[in-house]
């Protein structure tokens, strides 16, 4: 917890107004999105809202052409291919914008010949099939829905004759993520928004991922995406060129005026990844942030889990009270103890703390001592 207070001047012929804000202490946040992002790179974003590079200018109002902010893009986009392990694999890094849900539009756009398959874990993925049946046949290969996706299915055989095989690999809204991602013969294709950057895999497996800024990588505005370039062209139907992958690599992910805050907060956070070990470092913190929150959840008889135990997600931790009763008493305590965002999503209720990779790990505490004192006090 801090409070920061800030001093402006303006200056004119005669003399220098000055201005204070003071701005109220900083709360634990674990909200689902916009979230919460390391404070290192807020104090160098804001910094250059006022003046960029010594330049005179804000990064907000600089050209996207200019040099600064094409040095900007092309580290952005260097950085998600080291992070991830995929440089000199054939892969291109695009920040785009429209979220998560243009690309639902997108990938089936410029994929989808004949017939793809889904795996419907959420609210997103199911999202995601209604784009995809604009294009072609779409095949569930299987679904948790009807038991209110509290669970990841596995199991299930996945057809020979796909164009793509689309998951989605974590579920904010239901507290789902998968961990073992199954082995394909056909382009596998990953919505990873809530939780990409956050733990280890061989993303060489993925032929085409896509997420949303705003959990573990910046503010909303950018989407990335990135494609193995071999797996573009192949569609029969023209695409129009702001839907068209391969426009947008042609020019670098400036084939129009690109979100340029979000883009540039965006390079920051993985530059601070980066710089603090990369996703194995994180992975270890956020794998420390779960236990603690779902020791607390398993062990306190006021609170449920939702999500199946063996489906847990590491980024969003699901949970409902127990006694309905309560609510009003842990709602107080935990807006007392400065928590944000706990409130569940309005399609499900109870509670989810989101644990993206700029959560510390005393925020999560400053929660599970929450936890705790209701169960003394009930």
């Amino acid at each position: 917890m801090w409070s920061l207070c800030c001093v402006l001047q303006s200056k004119t012929k005669t003399n220098i107004n000055i201005i204070q804000l003071h701005i109220p202490m900083k709360k634990h946040n674990f909200s689902a999105g916009p979230c919460i992002l390391p404070q290192e790179v807020f104090k160098e974003a804001s910094e250059a809202i006022l003046d960029f590079n010594n330049s005179g200018l804000s990064i907000i109002e600089i050209s996207h052409r200019s040099k600064d902010f094409v040095d900007v893009m092309e580290e952005a986009r260097h950085l998600v291919l080291e992070l991830l392990g995929l440089e000199g694999k054939g892969y291109k890094a695009l920040f785009l914008q429209g979220g998560a849900s243009m690309q639902f539009l997108m990938t089936a756009y410029n994929l989808l010949e004949t017939k793809a398959g889904y795996l419907n874990t959420g609210s997103w993925s199911d999202k995601a099939i209604k784009e995809a049946k604009l294009f072609g046949e779409v095949v569930e290969v299987a679904s948790s829905k009807d038991a209110n996706y509290n669970f990841i299915p596995k199991g299930y055989d996945i057809p020979k004759d796909l164009d793509y095989l689309h998951l989605t690999s974590n579920n904010t809204i239901f507290g789902t993520q998968i961990k073992d991602f199954p082995e394909v013969s056909v382009p596998l294709v990953c919505d990873m928004s809530s939780d990409i950057f956050s733990r280890t895999m061989d993303f060489s497996k993925f032929d085409l991922i896509y997420a949303g800024a705003q959990k573990n990588m910046g503010p909303s505005g950018t989407t990335l995406v990135v494609v193995k370039e071999d797996l573009l062209g192949k569609v029969s139907r023209k695409i129009p060129s702001m839907l068209d992958y391969q426009v947008h690599i042609s020019k670098a992910s400036m084939f129009n005026t690109p979100p340029v805050f979000a883009v540039y907060t965006s390079m920051l956070t993985l530059r601070w990844l980066k710089n603090n070990g990369g996703i194995a470092a994180i992975e270890e913190l956020n794998e420390k942030k779960a236990n603690l929150i779902y020791s607390e959840i398993d062990v306190n008889p006021l609170f449920n889990g939702f999500a199946e135990k063996e489906d847990r997600s590491m980024m969003n931790a699901t949970f409902t009270l127990a006694n309905g009763d309560l609510k009003e008493t842990f709602d107080a305590m935990w807006k007392e103890a400065g928590i944000n965002g706990v409130n569940g999503h309005r399609s499900v209720g109870g509670y989810r703390a989101s644990m993206y990779n700029a959560m510390t790990l005393d925020s999560v505490a400053v929660l599970v001592d929450v936890m705790g004192d209701l169960e003394r006090k009930a």
